[in-house]
C-alpha cells in the first residue's frame, strides 16, 4: 500500500473532504474543506471523486513524503510548492516518484491550500465522512491535525477517472474576496435600518482569533447596535451573528449548530469558498444581494465546476 508520511506538518493541516451532512440534530456541524471549491477542482484535475480526502492546509504548508510513486494535485490558494526544489504553480497536476520531498511554505495569496493524492487518503469513516472535526475530534487522521512522522495510507485509484491538467480553465474563475455577497438575515428586521445601512457602510478586518468555527471580525468604523435577546435557534452556515460586543462573526464549517445570537445576514453559497481564503488582517466588506442572484451566482459556479 502506497503512503504519505508527514515530514513538517506546517501550521495546520487536517485531512477533510466535503463534510458530513445530516447530523446538526446531535450537535455535529458538517466540517469538510473550507474551501470545498478548491478541493473539489483539485480532485477533478486527478480524475478521483469530487468528495476524496485530501490534505487541508492552512497559512503554512507542510512536508510530505511518498512511498510509491503517484500523481498529485495542487488546489487552492499559492504556498510556494517545491518537489526535490523545482516549483509547482497550484492548480497542475504532477508525478512524486518514490523519497521525493513535497515542500510547502507560507502562503502568498490566500488562507488555505489543499494537496490532492491520486485515490485520496484511506482513512476510516466516522458519521459517513473522513473530515476532520478538530472540537470534537471526529474523523480524518485520529481526530487531530498532523503531525510529525504521521503516515497515511493512499486509496486504490482503481475507481479513479483520467488526470488532466486544466489550470488554464481554473484561472477563468474568479474571486473577489474583498467583497462578500450575503442575503437577509432570520433576524434581519431586527436590527433598526440604521444598524443595517453601517452594516454594509463600513469594512472589516478578519482578527486573529479566526478559526474553522467562526470568521471573527472587527468594525473599522463603530460597533453594530445589538438586539433584545432571543431564543436559542438553529444556525446554517454562513450566518453573520452580531454578538453583545457588536461585533459580527460568520459561522463557519465547525460553526456550532445552535446559537442566540440575532443573523443580521447569510453568506450566499457561491462565496463561501472566498470565507474559506480569508487571512487574518484581510479587509472585507459586505454586498446584500436577492435570493435571484444568489441563486443564478451558485449555479453559474456549479456549471465551471462541471466543465472542469
Amino acid at each position: 500500500m502506497n503512503t504519505v508520511t508527514v515530514l513538517a506538518p506546517g501550521l495546520l493541516t487536517t485531512v477533510q473532504d466535503l463534510g458530513r451532512e445530516g447530523y446538526g440534530a446531535m450537535g455535529v456541524s458538517a466540517s469538510g474543506a473550507a474551501d470545498a471549491l478548491a478541493l473539489r477542482i483539485g480532485n477533478k484535475l486527478l480524475g478521483n471523486p469530487e468528495d476524496a480526502p485530501a490534505l487541508e492546509m492552512t497559512l503554512l504548508g507542510g512536508a510530505f513524503q511518498f512511498s510509491g510513486e503517484t500523481w498529485v494535485a495542487i488546489s487552492g490558494s499559492d504556498f510556494g510548492a517545491t518537489l526535490d526544489g523545482q516549483s509547482f504553480a497550484t492548480h497542475t497536476v504532477f508525478k512524486v516518484q518514490p523519497r521525493q520531498t513535497l515542500q510547502f511554505g507560507p502562503t502568498k495569496t490566500g488562507a488555505r491550500a489543499y494537496l490532492c493524492i491520486r485515490g485520496g487518503l484511506d482513512v476510516p469513516k466516522v458519521l459517513g465522512s473522513r473530515s476532520t472535526h478538530l472540537l470534537s475530534g471526529l474523523g480524518g487522521w485520529q481526530g487531530r491535525a498532523l503531525r510529525k512522522g504521521d503516515t497515511l495510507p493512499i486509496g486504490s485509484d482503481s475507481m479513479c477517472g483520467t488526470s488532466a491538467d486544466r489550470s488554464a480553465v481554473w484561472k477563468e474563475l474568479e474571486f473577489n474576496r474583498d467583497t462578500i455577497r450575503v442575503t437577509k438575515g432570520p433576524q434581519w428586521e431586527s436590527f433598526s435600518e440604521s444598524t443595517r445601512k453601517q452594516f454594509f457602510a463600513q469594512s472589516y478586518v478578519i482578527t486573529e482569533e479566526t478559526n474553522r468555527m467562526g470568521i471573527r471580525l472587527r468594525g473599522t468604523q463603530h460597533q453594530l447596535a445589538g438586539t433584545e435577546d432571543m431564543i436559542t435557534e438553529g444556525v446554517s452556515l454562513g450566518a453573520i451573528q452580531v454578538t453583545p460586543s457588536g461585533q459580527p462573526i460568520i459561522l463557519f464549517v465547525e460553526q456550532q449548530t445552535t446559537g442566540g445570537y440575532p443573523k443580521i445576514a447569510n453568506v450566499i453559497s457561491a462565496d463561501l469558498s472566498s470565507v474559506g481564503q480569508l487571512r487574518p488582517r484581510d479587509e472585507i466588506r459586505f454586498e446584500l444581494v436577492s435570493m435571484v442572484v444568489a441563486r443564478h451566482r451558485y449555479v453559474e459556479q456549479e456549471r465551471f465546476v462541471i466543465v472542469v
